[in-house]
């Protein structure tokens, strides 16, 4: 891999650091990347679907998961996660990642991660080929295409440091702070970085020295690197090595700061948990020997190395570096208030879902409204077979007659001189869990006993338990002897175009038992019409927990509110065709019981 990071990749950010992933969006609208470097937050104890940031002066949704595997799956494409958990999660995290697979990059920035785990789980991914950084990192950058978390800084700092764009400097570093102000001794004294990475803090990390060395000797973008190491440890021995081998040729400048510790009389912790010498050989002073005497180039002292790093830069005689295009961000932006995710009215033309009205509008589209529903509704485009049967429940559902509740309601109140719009109204409000809300009761009920496993006695005992009669069972008039040539025609619709019918298959065995009892415990209209929607998601490839999620939000009533707003307003109509006058209700249909009332 002789590129970490591209302008394409994208990351799973364990844990809602919203000041860190609007740092990373903010630089990605800089650098003009195509789609946002962030592609999935996983926030476990979030209740949220997503979340929104800034992208330039817009906004964009980055989608919110549970946990790695749900995010891992729904974005695929993303191959780095950025685990911000603290550091009792972060092993867990690591290790989970580890075991989902898919990723070639894992940051980690918690601190103290126990080294016991630290040592295994770097091995772990070692052995998986899996590249991490930290723990206790700032993380890393590819400049001009792609950026963690909060590395390099402000915008304004990552101009001024050219990390905007790819320089020629391959940097390597322990620290995050010091990661920072060499981007910017680089920029004033060379031409930037290619790439960069913070390898952490702590003394057992992930990827060492020598692992992005040996990749930046791989980059053909980089033309030489700086190492910057520190006291403790001896990473630095191993890219002694690579150099006298000839596996590293491209010149290397080097220091390793806390050469101030020879100057105390037992062994001194500085910073981090791998900055401490436990042997001569750990030292600073020892190490920068070591590698100049290997070829490696090393400054007298830290002071020195801006001028040594200008000093390699300019022997190497590197064409200069065009600046590239950049986009501005703003330094006041509004959050929207609305969200919209199915139409845009904004163009020349409206469209559904992204299609242009007129796509679908007109009938030598070839459209109906089935495929309108399936947009709007959906934002998908279902196939012929699933839109005819949309549009055959729309139709089968439009009206049952003047003396239902909704019809009544709607005649009653155009009586009285209200409007369509009022009248209508009148007649939706009565929709609900006893008149038309069987839809989705009989979608949720026998989809639950489908799921699990429940014959139809035990169903039969479960609903019992519950207390409630079974919806979509049941007719006042029609039987087995009489059958509801509504449910007739769904079912030989089914039978003949979907690719399968599972649960309606399950509820014929259940109606097999019901009618047993009782001639009209039949599959009613609204019981057929709502387990066949679910028949019907399960075919187009709808996973159980998006079904659910339709059934619990009211999908399956919103198609008998839209059929019977049909019917609904046939009735408004007829009423105000007739000219019928106000409506009373007679009172001999009325049973008067009114005592006189007690005094207290």
């Amino acid at each position: 891999m002789a590129q970490l990071f591209t302008k394409d990749t994208q990351a799973i950010f364990w844990n809602n650091n919203t000041t860190a992933i609007q740092r990373m969006l903010d630089y990605d609208y800089t650098i003009k990347r195509s789609k946002p470097s962030v592609a999935a937050i996983v926030a476990p104890t979030s209740g949220n679907k997503f979340e929104k940031f800034f992208y330039g002066s817009d906004e964009v949704m980055i989608p919110l998961y549970k946990t790695t595997a749900e995010a891992k799956a729904a974005q695929p494409q993303a191959d780095v996660l950025l685990n911000f958990a603290s550091f009792r999660t972060a092993y867990d995290v690591t290790m989970e990642a580890l075991q989902i697979g898919g990723f070639s990059t894992i940051m980690i920035t918690a601190e103290g991660i126990p080294e016991r785990l630290a040592r295994g789980m770097n091995q772990a991914a070692r052995d998986l080929g899996v590249t991490v950084i930290g723990p206790a990192t700032v993380g890393g950058i590819a400049p001009g295409a792609f950026k963690i978390a909060n590395v390099g800084g402000t915008i304004e700092n990552i101009v001024n440091s050219k990390l905007h764009r790819a320089g020629s400097c391959g940097l390597v570093t322990r620290s995050g702070g010091l990661f920072n102000e060499l981007s910017n001794i680089i920029a004033i004294n060379a031409d930037g970085i290619a790439e960069g990475v913070a390898i952490g803090g702590d003394r057992f990390v992930g990827s060492v020295f020598i692992d992005n060395l040996l990749r930046m000797q791989d980059n053909p973008e980089v033309k030489y690197m700086i190492l910057l190491g520190e006291v403790g440890g001896t990473e630095e021995y191993k890219v002694i090595e690579a150099v006298k081998s000839g596996k590293i040729t491209k010149p290397i400048i080097a220091w390793c700061i806390g050469t101030i510790a020879k100057y105390y009389d037992s062994g001194v912790q500085f910073g981090h948990a791998g900055a401490s010498a436990n042997a001569e050989a750990e030292t600073a002073e020892a190490k920068n020997k070591a590698m100049a005497e290997a070829g490696i180039h090393v400054p007298a002292t830290f002071n020195d190395l801006p001028a040594k790093i200008k000093e390699v830069y300019e022997s190497l005689n590197i064409a200069p570096i065009p600046e590239p295009e950049m986009n501005v961000v703003p330094k006041v932006r509004r959050t929207k208030q609305f969200i919209c995710t199915i139409s845009d009215d904004r163009g020349d033309e409206a469209t559904y879902a992204g299609f242009p009205i007129s796509s679908v509008a007109t009938p030598d589209t070839g459209k109906g409204i089935g495929d309108v529903v399936s947009l709007l509704w959906f934002k998908k485009q279902y196939p012929k077979w699933a839109t005819d049967f949309i549009e055959t429940v729309i139709k089968t559902v439009a009206d049952h007659g003047p003396a239902v509740s909704g019809a009544h309601n709607a005649k009653v109140t155009a009586r009285a001189g209200k409007s369509v719009v009022e009248s209508l109204v009148t007649g939706l409000l009565t929709i609900g869990p006893r008149f038309g809300g069987a839809i989705d009761g009989a979608a949720e009920h026998f989809k639950y006993a489908d799921d699990n496993g429940l014959d139809p006695k035990a169903f039969l005992n479960h609903m019992k338990k519950l207390g409630i009669p079974i919806p979509g069972i049941g007719h006042r008039i029609k039987s087995l002897k009489n059958p509801d040539l509504r449910v007739k025609g769904l079912m030989e619709y089914a039978a003949a175009h979907f690719p399968a019918t599972p649960l309606l298959d399950y509820a014929r065995t259940v109606e097999a038992l019901t009618t047993s009892k009782k001639e009209n415990l039949i599959l009613n209209v609204d019981g057929t019409i709502g387990i066949l929607m679910v028949d019907m998601w399960r075919a187009l490839g709808y996973s159980e927990e998006e079904i659910n999620e339709f059934i619990a939000s009211g999908t399956l009533n919103a198609f008998f509110i839209v059929g019977r707003s049909i019917g609904f307003i046939g009735h408004v109509l007829d009423e105000k065709r007739l000219a019928m006058p106000m409506y009373r209700h007679p009172m001999d249909d009325i049973l008067y019981d009114v005592q006189v009332a007690e005094k207290i």
